[in-house]
C-alpha cells in the first residue's frame, strides 16, 4: 500500500476563491470522511499540524465541507 495524501474523491485545482484549493473528482455522498486535515501537537506554536489535506482547503460563502473535531484530529466532512 503507498501513501496518498489525498483520497481519490479530490483533486488540487486553481481555486476561484484564492490560490489552489480542493475539488471533487467524482460525486461525494454527504457525510463522507474525506480525511484528516489536522491533528493536535502541543510542541506547535499554534497547537495543530495541518495534513497535505488541510492544505488546500478553501473558504466559501456556500461550503460543501465542514472541519469536525475527533479526538486529536481535525476531519473534512462532507455536507452535501
Amino acid at each position: 500500500m503507498n501513501y496518498r495524501p489525498l483520497p481519490d474523491e479530490v483533486s488540487i485545482k486553481k481555486s476561484n476563491i484564492e490560490g489552489l484549493g480542493l475539488f471533487s473528482t467524482c460525486a461525494i455522498k454527504e457525510g463522507k470522511n474525506l480525511g484528516m486535515t489536522h491533528y493536535k501537537a502541543p510542541e506547535l506554536e499554534n497547537g495543530l499540524c495541518r495534513t497535505p489535506l488541510g492544505g488546500f482547503i478553501n473558504h466559501s460563502d456556500t461550503p460543501n465541507c465542514e472541519l469536525i473535531g475527533i479526538g486529536k484530529g481535525k476531519y473534512l466532512i462532507t455536507l452535501k
